[in-house]
């Protein structure tokens, strides 16, 4: 059912009008007992979902008993982190998601149903793996807030990804990460239905049914000031809440192209981006946008690591980014990789193919590291002399050199593409 929708790529819905919503919503849903949020973490900060949650607390009073962070294989939030994000929300309700422990198997997608929808690229079984936390707490609400948004995975973010990604185990993980990265990444990312996508569904039409979710999906895009604003608010427990805010995503949030860009500058918030299993979405959303022979520039002051994981930090240390054909034989030849094939999708993600070459100005990793993965270094001190962020604005820029340069501020919040090569869906996959 939905029910709230309110959504174009002119909206601009405030914080008042936002809170009107989901208290309408909350009353028409009757009484509650326990209530558990389960919003996405730092990586969303501009998600909204921040505010959704503090209102919920607000509302709920102490009815409102956890909060569960979606987290995947991300690191548990620090406490500075859930302030800036949370507000006043208080710290005792958080709860640490552990993708390897404390999981409930709802059920199994049949390895025939994988097939069928990959067109054959990988056949094995999907297991629904959920936190055990929203099977055994007793529950009579479970809150799910999050911004839909082109994604390298699944095609759009959030939806049921938040609870079967977000809340899910090692095996499930891994394997709905590979699914998509042997689909191909150009043939999924920002369309609404894709193979992992379908995976997903099938999971929550068969296994999830009696989980009390409801969605309350944002979608956001820049105003013509070029701050964040909340262009669309969604709130239902089915598809169709996430179909409607995924069209008005794949409007606001994709950038199309008339001609491929041949050099482009990409800057990570710190506070974001600590990791290349973060900071890599400077190349997922803007591959589709590269020119054959183009140049990526990655501005990374808080990069410090690989992987949020240590295992997976020791994996693409060892391995790097060095194409799907490479990183295909290394999971056939090793059982580590074998074994983590959502590292195994990453590594596939991270590489240009030898396409384009990625250059990363990294805050805290050394040459010998970043060139260590197969990435091109550059100082972040010389990198930012040139491309200053403060100095560059969204989209072209004309440097007192002459360069031509395309500027993305924050990766997180779309998708860049030629619209030649989006149309045609065109794949590295295999």
């Amino acid at each position: 059912m939905l029910y709230y929708a309110r959504g174009s790529n002119t909206e601009d819905i405030s914080k008042e009008e936002m809170e009107g919503a989901l208290e309408q919503t909350f009353k028409a849903l009757g009484p509650k007992k326990k209530v558990l949020v389960i919003p996405p973490d730092i990586t969303r900060l501009h998600s909204r979902a921040g505010e959704i949650t503090n209102f919920a607390w607000r509302y709920f009073g102490d009815r409102l008993t956890d909060i569960l962070p979606a987290l995947g294989t991300h690191v548990p939030l620090t406490e500075a982190e859930i302030e800036r994000m949370f507000g006043s929300t208080p710290k005792s309700l958080f709860r640490v998601h552990n993708w390897r422990k404390d999981l409930t198997t709802l059920g199994v997608v049949p390895a025939d149903f994988v097939a069928q929808v990959s067109e054959g690229r990988v056949e094995y079984d999907w297991p629904a793996q959920v936190n055990t936390l929203l099977v055994k707490g007793g529950f009579d609400l479970i809150l799910s807030p999050g911004q839909v948004v082109p994604h390298e995975v699944i095609g759009m973010a959030n939806f049921n990804k938040n609870i079967f990604v977000g809340t899910g185990g090692q095996e499930g993980i891994n394997k709905s990460h590979f699914l998509g990265a042997v689909y191909g990444m150009e043939r999924i990312m920002g369309r609404k239905r894709t193979p992992v996508r379908d995976v997903l569904n099938y999971a929550s039409k068969q296994f999830a049914r009696d989980l009390p979710i409801l969605y309350v999906l944002t979608v956001l895009g820049r105003n013509s000031e070029g701050k964040l604003a909340l262009r669309g608010l969604f709130i239902g427990d089915d598809e169709e809440c996430y179909e409607r805010a995924a069209d008005l995503a794949a409007e606001v949030n994709i950038t199309m192209l008339e001609e491929p860009l041949h050099k482009v500058v990409v800057y990570l918030d710190p506070g974001e981006y600590r990791s290349t299993w973060l900071g890599n979405k400077s190349i997922y959303r803007t591959r589709m946008a590269l020119a054959d022979e183009g140049e990526l520039i990655v501005l990374a002051p808080g990069l410090r690591e690989f992987g949020e994981d240590k295992t997976i930090d020791h994996l693409i240390r060892q391995y790097g980014y060095r194409g799907t054909p490479y990183t295909l034989m290394q999971v056939e030849k090793n059982k580590d990789l074998k074994e983590n094939l959502s590292a195994a999708a990453h590594l596939i993600h991270g590489s240009s193919e030898g396409r384009f070459s990625i250059t990363y100005c990294p805050g805290h990793l050394s040459r010998e590291e970043i060139e260590g993965v197969g990435f091109q270094y550059r100082s972040l001190e010389e990198a930012l002399k040139k491309y200053d962020p403060n100095e560059l604005r969204e989209g072209w820029n004309e440097l007192p050199t002459g360069e031509r340069v395309y500027f993305v501020s924050n990766p997180a919040v779309g998708l860049w593409a030629y619209r030649k090569k989006f149309e045609a869906g065109i794949s590295t996959g295999v």
